[in-house]
């Protein structure tokens, strides 16, 4: 398989699996700041913002991994395997009420399912629109589907993937914003003006263009020679499994 970027090959030095494995790291990091650190502090927001380079790591990988997949089916049942369970483990590390992530990368999956199987363009947008919205409340809920079907519409065009990367970039961004505005409410804090605020939301979306880059100038479209059904599932039980031992390890330091 082909890398269907054109960018300089010379560039071109990391493999799926190794990115993958790159995209698990900084989610720990960004999962340990919501654990252990305390919202605000300078680590918290370095870790949480390094972490958001996994979500359209993953989006990117989704839709490659449907593309090339021998059986989409097999794929889709064992998204919602994980998204099942890795519920308790996310609800027991955060205390959030929502939906894991794994869960948003199944209504994404649905997603690219809608484009490809539903013919009439008015069905289409409308199911989309619904797996879009039923992503509200989970993890990286609207921008990762938005992300997804971004990277699928610009798969043959790396210019068009990057536009749609710089369009997640800014959404994220905007909602970033309204997310501060609103803590600050409920905090019953004044705030720090809107200038910092739009500061505070530019820079929290780093991770989206470092992931956009290395996918697009770094990826040479190669999976790892060695260890590739280890890797298939170890991306699979990382996600609720780390999420375990952290809420364990957070429970034995009370």
């Amino acid at each position: 398989m082909e890398t269907r970027c054109s960018f300089d090959a010379n560039l071109k030095v990391l493999n799926r699996d190794a990115i993958k494995y790159i995209a698990m790291i900084t989610m720990l990091l960004n999962h340990i700041a919501h654990v252990f650190l305390t919202s605000g502090t300078m680590l918290y927001e370095i870790l949480e913002d390094i972490g958001y380079f996994t979500a359209p790591v993953m989006c990117f990988f989704l839709v490659e991994g449907y593309d090339y997949t021998r059986s989409k089916t097999k794929y889709g049942l064992r998204l919602l395997l994980f998204a099942m369970i890795s519920q308790i483990p996310y609800r027991l590390a955060f205390h959030f009420g929502n939906l894991n992530m794994i869960f948003t990368l199944l209504c994404c999956y649905l997603i690219l399912v809608a484009m490809e199987k539903i013919e009439h363009v008015f069905p289409r947008t409308v199911v989309c629109i619904l797996l879009m919205l039923a992503t509200a409340v989970s993890d990286w809920g609207i921008i990762a589907p938005i992300c997804t079907i971004v990277v699928h519409n610009g798969k043959d065009s790396p210019r068009k993937t990057a536009l749609g990367y710089g369009l997640v970039y800014i959404l994220f961004a905007f909602f970033n914003v309204q997310s501060y505005r609103a803590l600050n409410y409920v905090n019953g804090v004044q705030g720090n003006g809107t200038g910092y605020e739009i500061v505070h939301a530019l820079f929290s979306g780093t991770g989206i263009i470092v992931a956009a880059v290395t996918v697009l100038l770094f990826y040479n479209g190669k999976r790892a020679k060695r260890g590739r059904n280890f890797s298939k599932w170890f991306f699979y039980v990382f996600y609720p499994g780390h999420l375990m031992v952290l809420y364990l390890i957070k429970m034995c330091i009370g």
